[in-house]
């Protein structure tokens, strides 16, 4: 009888991970309104520490669902993004995830010569910082002074991943500059209104 429950928890609790592992990108597009009040607006700053509000479009799904949680859990502290993922379930993650991911085919190039110090962040940000895997976020394209800000997050713990951590620490304050404009410069992601308004896709 025990064996059977357990067997009978474990089916409803694949079934219920299963229900919300693909993310439904029309439900997400609904539930994304709150989203552009801040990531929606163009050339936005985050007010203190200044920097720009990060581009979601084309962004990895599994990155932006683990990102929310980190939000939601306080691995992360921004105070108004901890309030909005705190109030977000699990599905509700997947289905924003999936709309702001698009279905953009994801370019390859790589546009310029990298500089040394990118070095450190290829092995899993791809040498043109397209994540080598759905959980590493995408790069290119991503705002310099954001990227910026989330390495001297890391370094000061201010952001809590074990990996991420580890790896911002042996990056030189004088490297960020060459590492974050090279990525900066690449092309995948693309604004938040761009994705909102033209279908899922980016220009």
């Amino acid at each position: 009888m025990k064996l059977r429950l357990m067997m009978m928890l474990a089916v409803g609790f694949a079934l219920s991970t299963a229900a919300w592992a693909d993310g439904d990108a029309t439900r997400g597009k609904t539930l994304a309104y709150t989203c552009h009040g801040c990531h929606g607006i163009p050339n936005y700053k985050n007010v203190s520490p200044i920097y720009s509000v990060p581009k979601l479009g084309g962004q990895q799904a599994k990155y932006m669902i683990a990102a929310l949680k980190e939000y939601a859990d306080g691995d992360r502290v921004h105070p108004t993004m901890h309030a909005q993922a705190v109030s977000n379930s699990e599905q509700d993650r997947a289905d924003i995830a999936a709309f702001f991911q698009g279905s953009n085919p994801v370019n390859s190039q790589v546009i310029g010569t990298p500089p040394t110090a990118v070095q450190v962040c290829v092995a899993c940000h791809g040498n043109n910082g397209v994540g080598i895997s759905s959980r590493y976020p995408t790069l290119a394209g991503q705002h310099a002074d954001y990227i910026a800000q989330a390495i001297k997050d890391y370094k000061s713990g201010k952001r809590k991943n074990p990996t991420m951590s580890a790896q911002a620490a042996v990056v030189k304050d004088e490297d960020i500059p060459a590492i974050t404009a090279f990525f900066s410069k690449q092309k995948t992601l693309c604004s938040t209104d761009e994705i909102r308004d033209n279908d899922g896709k980016c220009k």
